[in-house]
């Protein structure tokens, strides 16, 4: 284990800006926020960089222990954990969270038996919509409200509590899918050291984290052969976050198609079992109303979105985002299968990669802790653009500055025209054509045997 004086100050520096940064600072205290990000980050680009081999264990025990400085903190970042905190709440004391809007079950004997006062509802960032959070999400959700009672600080902790878990998991498959592809195991600090993956994820309570370690467990039992086992990580994955969907159609490609059909039909076996419990056609409708609502209606940090809704208001003179949310939903479904099917001689790791990025691209809403996968699908090609744009992120959080809550385009511009550059800069420096350079990479995953 390296230590020297210089490391010791970075550790003891970083630890006081997660520190501020988890008890201190709310979002609301953008440049405050932003300083310490900066510095944060600087110190990550300078510390991974010179990572002793084979394994820097001085600095994956800080990306530990700085989750764990996190333990007690409130989120400040982020107020969807009350959502969290409602819907486990309501669970655990046997409503099906998928068939109550918080706005119509307020003061009603079901919230009073459920423990839902107005002081949580008060905090709800959408009331008026009904929950979208998966069921093993919701599982999560009903243990920490049943093992804390009505102690919002014990919620939270317990909450924290399977994605700290899971986040030392996370870090241990990275260095077992790293070895067994030849390269550095430090590479894995890429994610486990940097900083907004740190605060969203294990700090702000976002799920993200889960859903990241059971995709990459369905990964290694995969490429282990263990095709039930991995298709059973794979269904939690997608009850965490809806996110890994994706990955089927990659999975299929990779496995080829018999073999791949068959394990996509597994991992529908497993996911439709999941969401069993919770099953009803109000379910289906509530749910599908609330990601209706999500893609045509709410507008955050979007980039190829806003162009084509400032295109919309010289046209049409109005907001199109159902017509535009609409196409680009269309668009990125193709997209993504043009990505799985035709790019064949691209490694997969950098498939999902260049998947996600376009995901992201199209998407009407990007708030920071999305892009955590996106980092961790970086950690296993060479491109480092997903680490750039992690670094530019945290400046939406302008918006958060008035209860107004309105963005600065000009710092979403300055954003995206950055990652733009870096990655236009990473494809550029690849000897074969653009299509290849994308999924270039030293490392990807080989199909099983």
């Amino acid at each position: 284990m390296t230590v020297t004086p210089l490391r010791i100050a970075w550790l003891l520096a970083s630890a006081a800006a997660y520190l501020t940064l988890a008890y201190a600072v709310p979002r609301q205290e953008f440049g405050l926020l932003i300083g310490l990000l900066t510095g944060l980050f600087l110190g990550y680009a300078l510390v991974v960089r010179q990572a002793a081999e084979p394994t820097d264990r001085f600095l994956f025990a800080s990306a530990i222990g700085f989750r764990l400085l996190l333990l007690l903190s409130i989120p400040c970042l982020s107020d969807d954990v009350y959502r969290f905190v409602w819907d486990g709440r309501l669970l655990a004391h046997g409503f099906n969270p998928y068939l109550y809007l918080p706005a119509a079950l307020r003061g009603t004997e079901a919230a009073a038996l459920a423990e839902l006062n107005e002081t949580l509802f008060r905090q709800l960032n959408s009331p008026g919509y009904f929950t979208v959070y998966p069921p093993f999400n919701q599982a999560l959700f009903g243990l920490a409200a049943w093992l804390s009672g009505t102690n919002l600080l014990w919620n939270v902790i317990w909450l924290r509590v399977p994605i700290l878990l899971s986040e030392i998991g996370t870090l241990w498959l990275m260095v077992k899918l790293l070895r067994r592809l030849g390269q550095s195991s430090n590479l894995a600090l890429l994610y486990g050291l940097n900083p907004l993956v740190i605060l969203e994820l294990t700090g702000n309570l976002h799920f993200e984290a889960v859903m990241i370690f059971l995709v990459l467990l369905a990964v290694w039992w995969l490429v282990q052969d263990r095709w039930v086992a991995s298709a059973v990580a794979l269904a939690l994955a997608v009850a965490t976050k809806l996110l890994p969907l994706l990955l089927i159609p990659l999975a299929v490609r990779w496995l080829g198609w018999k073999r791949g059909l068959r394990y996509a039909l597994l991992t529908g076996l497993f996911t439709a079992i999941l969401f069993a419990p919770f099953a009803s056609l109000d379910l289906a409708r509530n749910v599908f109303s609330s990601i209706n609502l999500y893609f045509q209606k709410f507008e955050f940090n979007a980039s190829v979105y806003y162009v084509l809704r400032a295109v919309g208001y010289w046209i049409r003179g109005y907001n199109a985002i159902g017509l535009i949310g609409a196409w680009l939903s269309v668009t990125t479904t193709f997209s993504l299968l043009w990505i799985a099917f035709a790019w064949r001689r691209v490694p997969v790791a950098s498939q999902l990669l260049a998947s996600l990025t376009l995901y992201f691209a199209f998407a009407t809403t990007v708030h920071p802790w999305y892009l955590a996968s996106l980092v961790a699908a970086a950690v296993f090609t060479r491109f480092r653009y997903p680490l750039v744009w992690s670094a530019l992120v945290p400046l939406s959080y302008y918006t958060y500055r008035t209860p107004a809550y309105q963005e600065n385009l000009w710092l979403t511009a300055l954003e995206y025209t950055l990652v733009l550059a870096v990655m236009i800069t990473e494809i550029r420096q690849s000897k074969t054509p653009t299509k290849k350079a994308i999924g270039l990479s030293t490392n990807g995953f080989s199909a099983p045997a």
